[in-house]
């Protein structure tokens, strides 16, 4: 099944997508858009593009497992995004995702702007290879 993840930001969306095996994630885009319902409007359009069945949104829990605004902030995004693409929107624990994202752009020496355009894609990247690795094995 196709699946499409975002790694939901005030200013700036990561998006990524694995193809209908589920083995490979890739980033698809970074949407920048403040507007919860016109957010919502363009993942919906990439979920059409790409035939997403399915979406992850990473969550945001704080190091100790609860949840704070930035998590509710999420959690109320899911209704509109569920809403707007009719799919099923599942949350995915993003703990240290954005961390692992800059680790791996520091590896590849990719610095500036060109840095803060990707951050947020790899990190939907990483929510989604995430959650595939608990489709297969459940952990």
């Amino acid at each position: 099944m196709v699946i499409l993840s975002v790694d939901y930001g005030r200013v700036r969306t990561g998006v990524a997508v694995c193809d209908k095996n589920e083995v490979i994630a890739s980033p698809a885009a970074v949407i920048k858009e403040v507007r919860q319902e016109v957010l919502a409007e363009k993942i919906t359009e990439l979920c059409r593009q790409t035939g997403a069945e399915q979406i992850v949104l990473g969550l945001p829990k704080n190091m100790d497992g609860t949840e704070g605004e930035s998590a509710h902030n999420v959690r109320s995004f899911s209704e509109v995004l569920q809403k707007a693409s009719g799919l099923p929107v599942v949350l995915q624990d993003e703990r240290g995702t954005t961390v692992t994202a800059h680790n791996y752009l520091n590896n590849t020496n990719t610095r500036g702007k060109k840095r803060k355009a990707v951050v947020d894609s790899v990190a939907a990247v990483i929510i989604l290879e995430d959650y595939l690795r608990y489709r297969r094995n459940g952990i």
